[in-house]
């Protein structure tokens, strides 16, 4: 039941961080060929994070 919790949460905090993420790349007016890079960047340690805590929830 937990995994599915965390999911869910995860997949909720990535749409938020990339609402944050297009919201940043309007403001700034970024050219079309740095707004993949920076999504993907983004997405990629996001990404990260979340296994790393979803590691150490399984290890506690």
């Amino acid at each position: 039941m937990s995994i599915f919790l965390f999911i869910f949460f995860a997949a909720v905090y990535l749409v938020i961080i990339n609402t944050m993420t297009n919201s940043l790349v309007v403001q700034k007016e970024m050219t079309e060929e740095k707004i993949p890079n920076v999504f993907t960047t983004i997405n990629v340690l996001i990404m990260i994070l979340l296994v790393s805590t979803y590691v150490r929830l399984l290890v506690i």
